[in-house]
């Protein structure tokens, strides 16, 4: 029952914030140590709090990058699709950047909630909530401006072509008006029909 209580707690109580968060400011000052090795003009890298507290004042979606000290594939993003121009410029104009080591052993406040490191998945249970207790990475998750989860986290390498498509489909609402797969279908053209 206590490991029933550690994994679905912390879930439900995510989704619960993420539902009815007003965008105030976190009580922690609590860091979760993006990665420092951002270059002059790159993309905007913040903390969950930082974007959070953001939000609040100047409404925005955020994106998520969630990954791991000893992920190779977390590494390639930032050496390959984060340092595109168009992928710089596309989330440093619509979305407040978030990275999120999914290892943090940092409490993190949100809400009056307090995510702390779980041993059981060798993770924060921030990023086991976001990412449903399904750990891979890097994985990558869109929070619109209310904090609600707009996708479902999407685990993978993503090349500047996978990512930019995600991207422009939650930062420009398309979500609003078409489903994912209608997207796919009208950005890939004729040939994926075939």
């Amino acid at each position: 029952m206590k490991k029933f209580a550690l994994v679905v707690i912390p879930f439900l109580g995510i989704l619960v914030c993420f539902s009815s968060c007003d965008g105030q400011p976190l009580k922690s000052g609590v860091s979760t140590n993006p990665r420092s090795h951002e270059t002059e003009g790159g993309i905007k890298w913040m903390s969950f709090e930082q974007a959070i507290a953001s939000s609040g004042q100047n409404p925005k979606k955020i994106f998520i990058d969630i990954y791991t000290d000893w992920c190779g594939w977390c590494k390639r993003m930032d050496q390959t699709t984060f340092r595109e121009d168009s992928v710089i410029l596309y989330m440093n104009d619509n979305y407040y950047n978030v990275k999120l080591n999914a290892e943090t052993r940092d409490t993190i406040t949100f809400k009056d909630m307090q995510f702390k490191y779980a041993p059981q998945y060798k993770a924060n249970e921030l990023a086991v909530s976001l990412l449903n207790g399904k750990m891979g990475y890097p994985s990558y998750v869109i929070l619109d401006e209310g904090f609600t989860m707009l996708t479902q986290p999407v685990q993978s390498y993503l090349s500047k072509d996978n990512l930019m498509p995600i991207l422009q489909f939650f930062g420009e609402k398309i979500y609003l008006e078409k489903s994912w797969e209608q997207y796919q279908t009208e950005i890939k053209g004729p040939q994926a029909k075939e």
